[in-house]
């Protein structure tokens, strides 16, 4: 039998029945489209964060302290100090209280107090919208100054100007000097918009908070990172007599890191969802026996006729494989349609549309429908047309 009459007969077969044929492929379809759409959110997940942190530079690093006692503490003046060795352009200790209870008014609201220096709003690229941000002077008079981000201006003050408006941060005044543009995450995951930025040693008084966990160190340019890297890890084991209770990261290092936890989280997902395919082949190869039983007498006249044991083989193969091949054509559209409309249902996730692997998915639902119809069809072939022909 040629190829085009089989593939006619087995379209004719499978769209005889349409919605069992629907209800065999929706397992396919399903999985195609759950790939296709989760890979193409976990691209555009490390798309973004390598746009991210490339929109900081290559000379960046960020060093954070892991342990307790004695590693636990940096001096500020002491880092400050490594400022003037060669290769070092900018650093910006920090100290962050989370979730601070800030008053404006009547209204009462939680965001992030990060305590830094003047350095810290050009190492992470930000911009001021107005006014302007800490200056060396608050911080050697420890000025009760504060900088906004968007955020926290659009909370408290609308498109008004908070310039010269006093903040309750959990019992301190703090009067606001500057507001920053929008601009989202930083390195450490903190948001510059969500964030209030305070003189360091201003924030360490009031609230008693002894340590410095995190300190931004730009290099001069991306020649000097291995050195200024070195000189920091010799920095800290000499202060901690220890290599351990720290970490020291680079922005490839970040950006490998993050990209490598998204791309772990991706594949976990899309293995979940592989299954679906798995369980779409079950279905196919339910369906394609409950098939056989009720063509028997079919195959048994066929065979009478002279139609050859691999022309039944063929015809069941085939019908499996279209069942299967159109579930992933379908699956593999609905997964593009899935994939554009996301950015719109999340905002805050970008997608990447992944054709090369909604080609393999597809392949791969092909695949799924030759091995489970293989069996199927096995079994129609064999059959006796003697045997057939005495079914009812």
């Amino acid at each position: 039998m040629r190829p085009w009459e089989l593939v006619r007969m087995a379209m004719a077969t499978v769209l005889a029945n349409p919605l069992r044929t629907a209800l065999t492929m929706l397992g396919v379809i399903i999985g195609v489209a759950s790939v296709f759409t989760l890979v193409s959110i976990g691209r555009g997940s490390s798309e973004a964060i390598a746009k991210q942190y490339e929109s900081l530079g290559t000379n960046l690093l960020v060093v954070n302290l892991m342990g307790n006692g004695r590693a636990t503490q940096l001096n500020y003046q002491e880092l400050m100090q490594m400022e003037s060795l060669p290769g070092f352009k900018a650093i910006a200790p920090t100290m962050t209280k989370n979730n601070s209870n800030i008053k404006y008014d009547r209204e009462t609201e939680t965001f992030n107090v990060i305590g830094t220096n003047d350095r810290y709003l050009d190492m992470q690229k930000g911009e001021v919208a107005s006014g302007r941000f800490l200056a060396q002077a608050d911080i050697d008079f420890r000025n009760h100054v504060a900088v906004i981000g968007s955020e926290v201006a659009a909370k408290f003050f609308g498109t008004g100007d908070p310039l010269g408006e006093k903040l309750n941060i959990d019992g301190y005044v703090y009067t606001i000097i500057g507001s920053l543009k929008s601009k989202g995450s930083n390195t450490s995951g903190t948001s510059l918009d969500s964030s209030i930025f305070v003189p360091l040693d201003t924030l360490s008084r009031d609230f008693k908070l002894g340590s410095i966990r995190t300190t931004y160190i730009e290099a001069a340019t991306s020649e000097n990172v291995a050195i200024v890297q070195s000189i920091v890890e010799r920095y800290l084991q000499n202060k901690f007599n220890s290599t351990s209770g720290y970490n020291i990261f680079n922005s490839s290092q970040l950006i490998s890191a993050r990209q490598s936890a998204s791309s772990t989280m991706t594949s976990q997902l899309v293995s979940v969802a592989a299954i679906s395919l798995l369980v779409g082949g079950i279905g196919i190869m339910n369906i394609m026996l409950v098939t056989v039983s009720e063509r028997t007498r079919e195959i048994g006249i066929r065979k009478s006729i002279g139609a050859k044991r691999r022309s039944i083989l063929l015809q069941f193969l085939v019908e499996a494989v279209i069942i299967s091949g159109l579930g992933g054509l379908i699956g593999f559209v609905l997964g593009i349609v899935l994939s554009l409309a996301w950015p719109y249902i999340n905002p805050n996730q970008t997608t990447s549309l992944s054709l090369d692997i909604g080609l393999y998915a597809f392949l791969f639902s092909v695949l799924v429908g030759v091995v489970f119809g293989l069996y199927p069809a096995n079994k129609a072939s064999k059959l006796k047309p003697i045997d057939a022909l005495r079914t009812d």
